[in-house]
C-alpha cells in the first residue's frame, strides 16, 4: 500500500528544489527613454485680468460712443475747418517755429553743457545760473518779457561796457512777431536740453575718459571720437522726447501775437462762436499728429542707438503686425487640422 511518507533513506536533489523568483534587473537608461503619455499643458488662468480688461474696454466704448454720437462736438463743422487754408497757414508757422527753436535749443544746450562741465568756474556759475533761471521761469512770462522788451530797451548797443559803443541798432525792427517766438522758445529750450547733454556726457563710463588719456589722446579727439558717440546713446532719444514738449509748448507764441496753429483756431474761433468746440477739436488732432511723428521718429532713433547695448532689438510696428499674422495663422491651421 503506497505511504504518503518518503521512506527514511531517501534523498532530495537540489534540482527538485524550485528557484525563487526574482524580478529582472532594470535599465534606468531604457526607463528614461520610454515614451511617456502625452499631458496637456493648461495655461495659468486670470480672471482678474479679463475683469479688469473688460472694464476697459466698456470704458472705452462708452468714450467713443460719447465723442461720435454727441451733436456738440459738430463733427461736419471739424471736417470744414480741418483743412482750411488758415489753419494749415497756422500749422507751418507752428512747425517752423518749432524747427528753429529745437536747433537753437540744442547748439545752446551743447554750450551750457560744456560750460557745466568745464573746469573754469566762471562758466560753470554763470551756466549753472541761466539753467537755473530760466527752469524756474514759465515760459509764457519769458515770451512777454520778450515781447515787450523794446519798452525797456528801445536801442541795443555792442561796445565797451561803461565805455563808447561800437554799434547801436533799434531793437524794435529786430523782434519781429516770429523772432521773438524762437527766441523765447530756444532760450527755454537750451535750459532743459542742456541737462540732456550733460547727462548724456556723464553717463559714458569713466574707464573711457582714462583709457583715451591714457593713450595720450588729445583733449578734443578724445570728446569727438570717444565720448560723444557713447553719450549720444543717451542724448538723442531724450532729445527727441524733448521735442514733444516743445511742439506742444509753440500753442504760447500766440500770446505774442504770432498766428500758429493754436492762435488760427483761437482767431477763427472768435470770428464764428459756434464752431469754438470743433475749431479745438482741429487744433487737438493736429497737435497729436505732430506728436505722434515725433514719437515714431523717438522709437526708430532709440531702436537704432539701442544696437550694441541690447542683443535683440525692439520689434518695429511692421514686425509686430507679421508676428501677429503669423500666430493668428497657425492657430487657424491648428484648429481645421
Amino acid at each position: 500500500m503506497p505511504s504518503s511518507r518518503e521512506s527514511p533513506g531517501a534523498t532530495v536533489s537540489l534540482a527538485d528544489v524550485p528557484e525563487p523568483q526574482t524580478a529582472p534587473p532594470t535599465d534606468p537608461t531604457a526607463e528614461a527613454s520610454r515614451p511617456r503619455p502625452a499631458q496637456r499643458v493648461l495655461p495659468l488662468r486670470h480672471p482678474g485680468r479679463w475683469i479688469v480688461t473688460a472694464v476697459v474696454l466698456v470704458l472705452v466704448a462708452q468714450i467713443v460712443h460719447g465723442l461720435v454720437t454727441n451733436p456738440f462736438y459738430q463733427w461736419d463743422r471739424f471736417g470744414y475747418w480741418f483743412l482750411r487754408p488758415t489753419i494749415l497757414e497756422g500749422l507751418l508757422v507752428t512747425l517752423q517755429v518749432a524747427l528753429y527753436s529745437a536747433l537753437l535749443g540744442l547748439l545752446g544746450g551743447v554750450l551750457l553743457a560744456l560750460a557745466r562741465l568745464s573746469p573754469s568756474p566762471v562758466l560753470r556759475t554763470v551756466s549753472w545760473v541761466y539753467i537755473w533761471l530760466f527752469r524756474s521761469v514759465p515760459l509764457i512770462v519769458v515770451l512777454l518779457f520778450l515781447y515787450n522788451f523794446s519798452a525797456l530797451y528801445a536801442t541795443l548797443s555792442l561796445g565797451i561796457p561803461f565805455g563808447p559803443a561800437f554799434f547801436t541798432f533799434d531793437e524794435s525792427r529786430l523782434a519781429t512777431d516770429m523772432a521773438v517766438a524762437v527766441v523765447g522758445l530756444s532760450l527755454n529750450e537750451a535750459a532743459y536740453a542742456s541737462e540732456v547733454v550733460r547727462g548724456g556726457i556723464l553717463s559714458v563710463d569713466q574707464g573711457q575718459h582714462e583709457a583715451s588719456a591714457a593713450l595720450g589722446l588729445p583733449k578734443r579727439y578724445q570728446f569727438v571720437r570717444i565720448v560723444l558717440p557713447q553719450a549720444l546713446r543717451s542724448i538723442v532719444p531724450n532729445y527727441v522726447n524733448q521735442l514733444i514738449g516743445l511742439v506742444k509748448a509753440t500753442s504760447l507764441v500766440f500770446y505774442v501775437s504770432l498766428l500758429d496753429l493754436f492762435g488760427a483756431a483761437q482767431s477763427m474761433g472768435s470770428t464764428y462762436p459756434g464752431d469754438i468746440v470743433p475749431l479745438l477739436l482741429v487744433a487737438t488732432a493736429w497737435y497729436l499728429i505732430l506728436t505722434s511723428v515725433v514719437s515714431v521718429i523717438q522709437f526708430y532713433v532709440e531702436r537704432r542707438y539701442s544696437r550694441g547695448a541690447l542683443r535683440t532689438l525692439p520689434p518695429t510696428p511692421l514686425q509686430k503686425l507679421r508676428t501677429g499674422l503669423g500666430e493668428l495663422r497657425a492657430r487657424a491651421r491648428k484648429e481645421i487640422a
